[in-house]
């Protein structure tokens, strides 16, 4: 598949004394590795005094024992896992980001998208700014500084930068004092929090990385809202609360976020159950077995099974030490991966009739790929059938889908896309039944539908900042 989003954002506010803060921040990135695996980064704050690490690569190879070591004790800390929505993947864009201001510091942490980022950016040049990076989240951190030289906090300056940014971004923000979250109006992406024992405060995009890190659930972050952790305690801020519709993304169900999360107060396990349990219905199959692709289309296949009475069976096993194909970045990264990700179990699958579910067709390549592997198994038919609908649009708000010239069911029918990846059928969800798996919240389905909640950028390309520095250095070639 070909998609970008995404991100996992992390942050600790210790209560007493110094703590081991980054410790606890790696164990909660280590949670939400599946968001981003192509780099990260830790930022701890030491009484006001900042120290970081980050680089390209996985939580366990950047961030050794003897790495974790340097990093100081502190009151707080910040952390990033990165898959980039705008960007290339570089040292320069790993997050968190860093600002030295007059006022003090700051460190930042993104999940998401803007929408308006080239406008924003354009004007932030214009005016005088320099960027170090060609991600959109730099941005953020220009906006923010340049509110908090005319406010008198810094939860006043995010409050006033959130006017202007529009698009999806949940965000986690360091200063020397405080600790802030903050997630847009629309709520495209998850952010939740939690508190230990001993009273530290966590901050995560998913509920799995705070019962990593001994935190109980508190509740999620409203869209809108900004909540601050510091000396005063907890305090909420909801002066942007209700200014826009609620547009969680509903692909967060189906695939990206983690089975045992829950986000705004639905279970992503259950939710993939009940997309399984509608495909049953809507296109059922003369099977044997059911069987789901790991690790996200285990669920729906167990909704499948549990919905149509066809036994569940374990017929494909993945290599735990590949990353996921879905934000693996470059075609041929993703094909060397596919080859070594997956193997079929000959015994569950040989001689059957098998129902095959998966989240998404991208591209088709990764579906394909896994349908010969079955066959080559001995699978004597294979029904294919997906837990989302077709992909018909490109994503402005974290995904990675920035041209429907990549998407597959732009260009073909469901019975060529069946025969193209080698299936004797195919069924996608019906984008009717997406309120299914979030219960009846409102979402967001512009991948599906085209129906954008914000107005469309006019560049998409995920490279585009890079684009302009290429086409300003030629200029002064020439």
């Amino acid at each position: 598949m070909s998609l970008h989003e995404e991100c996992g954002v992390f942050g600790v506010i210790s209560s007493g004394a110094a703590a081991d803060v980054a410790e606890i921040v790696y164990y909660g990135l280590y949670a939400l590795q599946h968001r981003g695996q192509e780099s990260c980064g830790i930022v701890v704050n030491d009484d006001g005094v900042f120290f970081s690490r980050k680089d390209i690569g996985l939580v366990g190879e950047v961030f050794t024992h003897d790495t974790l070591a340097r990093l100081p004790k502190g009151s707080m800390a910040v952390g990033h896992v990165r898959y980039g929505t705008t960007g290339a993947n570089n040292r320069s864009n790993c997050q968190p980001i860093e600002v030295n201001h007059q006022k003090g510091r700051m460190a930042l942490a993104h999940n998401g998208n803007l929408s308006n980022a080239a406008e924003l950016r354009n004007e932030l040049e214009l005016s005088g700014a320099i960027f170090h990076t060609t991600s959109d989240t730099e941005t953020i951190a220009y906006i923010v500084t340049k509110e908090r030289l005319k406010t008198p906090s810094i939860e006043d300056a995010l409050s006033e930068a959130m006017n202007k940014l529009d698009g999806a971004y949940s965000l986690v923000l360091m200063s020397p004092q405080k600790l802030i979250c903050a997630r847009d109006p629309y709520g495209f992406r998850p952010l939740c929090y939690g508190v230990t024992e001993d009273k530290t405060y966590v901050v995560s995009s998913e509920s799995c990385a705070l019962k990593a890190v001994g935190a109980e659930f508190v509740r999620d972050v409203e869209p809108g809202e900004i909540i601050v952790f510091g000396k005063n305690g907890v305090t909420s801020r909801k002066e942007h609360c209700g200014k826009k519709d609620k547009k969680l993304c509903v692909f967060e169900y189906i695939y990206f976020a983690r089975s045992d999360s829950i986000i705004d107060g639905v279970s992503v396990h259950a939710a993939r159950m009940r997309a399984g349990m509608v495909l049953a219905k809507e296109h059922p199959a003369d099977a044997d077995v059911v069987i789901g692709v790991p690790d996200s289309g285990i669920d729906a296949a167990l909704g499948f099974s549990r919905e149509s009475g066809i036994p569940y069976g374990v017929g494909l096993i993945k290599n735990k030490y590949v990353g996921r194909t879905f934000i693996s970045p470059g075609q041929s990264t993703r094909m060397d991966q596919v080859k070594i990700k997956l193997s079929a179990i000959e015994e569950s699958v040989k001689g059957k009739r098998v129902v095959l579910i998966d989240d998404s067709i991208v591209r088709g390549t990764t579906c394909g790929r896994i349908v010969k592997l079955l066959r080559d198994a001995g699978a004597k038919e294979i029904h294919m059938r997906i837990s989302s609908p077709p992909f018909l649009h490109p994503c402005y708000y974290g995904t990675d889908i920035d041209s429907s010239d990549h998407l597959i069911a732009c260009k073909h029918s469901v019975s060529e896309i069946a025969s193209m990846i080698g299936a004797d059928t195919l069924g996608y969800l019906p984008v009717s039944d997406l309120a299914t798996l979030t219960n009846g919240h409102p979402y967001c389905s512009a991948c599906f539908t085209g129906d954008y909640p914000t107005s469309i950028p006019a560049d998409t390309r995920k490279d585009r900042f890079e684009q302009k520095l290429s086409e300003v250095n030629a200029k002064k070639d020439s």
